[in-house]
Formats: structure tokens, C-alpha cells, sequence
């Protein structure tokens, strides 16, 4: 999953970024409404987490864009106001959800992964795909019944896979989804190890990734 955290406490914003690290998600941080501006107008996103307060602004200055845009990223306002009539207008301007300060990071994600679910065709919290079942909240997979390790790379792999089950997804497009804009060391050749590492992990379940040469890889289920 691609996540913009806008969020200019640098202690929180270091917490919030390891957090979703943990799990394979690929974390873009702004600092100021300026940042978050120049990396939508370059990057769509799954999910957006947004702090209404900054040094040059309001997050709600990058909702309207992304709003404006017709952009589909779900959006999270993070406030430290928590009355009902600040909940309330956060959530008429066109937010997703929101999460008074402070909050657990464990609620954090559990809301991020609801948002992400909402623009999925499927909204079922754990994914049963062939005989593979997983489960994003736990970070778990099992194949058979059997459960299987696997690393933050090859979840999120996993995790963009079974959200396009079915279709062919170009090596670019998983990429975005796996890496952030601080990756810079990385290339596209790294999902190609990770589609080859991921194989091997599927190797005895009736899924399979398929290579479609020139257009990209597909996840299907035999029978």
C-alpha cells in the first residue's frame, strides 16, 4: 500500500513512518502542506493521512486538491481537536475518517487498512483467494492451512497481488505500490525478485503468478 503521511512533528511522523515500514508499506512524509501538494501532483496513493495543523497551513488545503482532482486516495485527517463540531467539518470537506491526537498506532493502522478495503471490490478483512487466506491485520498468510513466513517485501507484494487477483498489473504499477519516493537505491528490477522469491512461496498451493511479457503479472487460482 502507497501512504502520504502529512505530518510536521518530526518525533510522530518518525513513529507513524517505522510503524507501516513494519508491515511493507511504502510511506511518502511531508513536512508542510507544500510538500504534500508537490508529491500528490505526482503520485497517487492509497491512503492519505493528513494533519490539519502545519507551519504553512492546513492539511485540509491537500484534501481540496485531491478532492478537486476527483482523486480516489481515502483520506485520514489527524486533529487535536476533538469537538464535535471540528469532527464534523473535517468530515464535510470531504475526508474519509479522522483520529483525534493523541492515538495508538495500532488504531492508526486498523483505520488505514478499513479506508484501503473501502476502495477495493472486496471489503472482507481477511482475503481467501484459492487456498490462500490472509490475513493484512496480522500480517499473516496460510496456504492450506498451513501457515507461511513471510517478509515486509513479500507481504506487500502478496498484499498488492490480491487486491488486483485476476487482472494483469504492470511491473511499474507494483512497484508504486511497494516502494517510496526515499527508496532511491531501488529498481524495477527488485520486483522481479520478489515476484521470484514470492513463487517460491506459493510453490504447492493452486495460486500462481503468471508472467505476461511486456505487460506485466497476473495472480490467478487453478480450478
Amino acid at each position: 500500500m502507497r501512504i502520504l503521511l502529512l505530518e510536521d512533528a518530526g518525533d510522530v511522523a518518525e513513529a507513524i513512518v517505522a510503524s507501516f515500514a513494519r508491515r511493507g508499506d511504502a510511506v511518502d512524509h511531508a513536512g508542510t502542506v507544500a510538500e504534500a501538494q508537490d508529491l500528490v501532483a505526482v503520485q497517487d496513493y492509497d491512503v492519505a493521512i493528513l494533519d490539519i495543523q502545519l507551519p504553512d497551513g492546513s492539511g485540509t488545503a491537500v484534501l481540496k486538491v485531491l478532492r478537486d482532482t476527483r482523486s480516489q486516495t481515502a483520506v485520514l485527517m489527524l486533529t487535536a481537536r476533538g469537538n464535535v463540531d471540528d469532527r464534523v467539518a473535517v468530515l464535510d470537506s470531504g475526508a474519509d475518517d479522522y483520529l483525534v491526537k493523541p492515538f495508538d498506532l495500532r488504531e492508526l493502522q486498523a483505520r488505514v487498512r478499513a479506508l484501503a478495503r473501502r476502495q477495493a471490490p472486496e471489503r472482507a478483512s481477511v482475503i481467501e483467494f484459492g487456498d490462500l487466506r490472509f490475513d493484512p491485520a496480522n500480517c499473516a498468510l496460510d496456504i492450506g492451512g498451513t501457515p507461511v513466513t513471510l517478509t515486509r517485501r513479500e507481504f506487500s507484494l502478496l498484499e498488492v497481488m490480491l487486491a488486483n487477483r485476476g487482472r494483469v498489473i504492470p511491473k511499474e504499477r507494483i512497484f508504486e505500490r511497494m516502494y517510496a519516493f526515499g527508496d532511491e537505491e531501488i529498481g524495477l528490477n527488485s520486483v522481479e525478485i520478489q515476484v521470484s522469491r514470492m513463487r517460491r512461496k506459493l510453490e504447492g498451493s493452486n495460486v500462481s503468478i503468471r508472467t505476461l511479457r511486456g505487460l506485466g503479472y497476473q495472480l490467478v487460482a487453478d480450478g
